[in-house]
């Protein structure tokens, strides 16, 4: 069994809990809260500028140039692609997508962005790992989605599922894979470890992301 097949194995029960979340039903049913959308989008923004961010880390971690090149379009897919299935969320919402930019994180995502750029402090494979659950969900949830709803262009979040049930993040999501196991090869027992430990903590934040936005998700005290 390759690494990362290993990894999904491991997050089997965390990746079902996705699928079933309500958030996720709900994007599939058509029926979201409008500020459960807009407080999704307003922690997305800031937590995708962090994936931004460690992609560059990522960079001056590669010695193949074609590991480089993967890198360098991932920021563009994020800076000029991503930006579709937000912008969905916000016409469904009613909302400019330029007025969700810009917020404070709740303490979910300040937790998970900080796991990842801690990661992002070790090796490739480690980077790795804490970052591909979230392409890796992502295109699982579209797939399910497309699969099971079928939804055509009247579907209020047709844009976001077809978006990322589609053969770009299917390749990215391969791409990850076969980077993770490429680096697990060449890693020691110990740093086996930790890549994995990465990844299902990953997992669990990308639950708790979508609860994070379905609940609203604020600090206890408000300053």
């Amino acid at each position: 069994m390759r690494f990362s097949e290993e990894l999904r194995q491991e997050a089997e029960p965390v990746f079902e809990a996705i699928f079933h979340h309500p958030f996720v039903k709900g994007i599939g049913e058509g029926d979201l809260p409008k500020e459960a959308l807009l407080h999704y989008v307003r922690q997305d923004f800031e937590y995708l500028t962090t994936f931004c961010r460690i992609y560059g880390l990522a960079v001056s971690k590669c010695t193949d140039r074609q590991d480089m090149t993967f890198f360098q379009e991932q920021i563009g897919f994020i800076l000029n692609d991503e930006v579709h299935p937000h912008h969905n969320f916000c016409e469904v919402a009613g909302v400019r997508y330029e007025e969700l930019q810009k917020a404070p994180l709740a303490p979910t995502a300040h937790h998970y962005t900080r796991h990842m750029m801690e990661a992002a402090q070790g090796s490739l494979g480690e980077t790795l790992t804490a970052l591909a659950p979230c392409p890796w969900t992502y295109w699982e949830i579209g797939c399910r989605l497309a699969e099971e709803v079928n939804p055509d262009k009247t579907h209020p979040f047709y844009d976001w599922i077809m978006f990322y049930a589609a053969d770009e993040v299917d390749s990215i999501t391969t791409t990850f894979r076969s980077m993770i196991d490429r680096c697990a090869e060449q890693a020691g027992a110990e740093e086996k470890k930790r890549m994995k430990s990465h990844f299902l903590l990953s997992a669990q934040m990308e639950y708790a992301f979508w609860e994070m936005a379905y609940k609203q998700e604020g600090w206890p005290v408000r300053t």
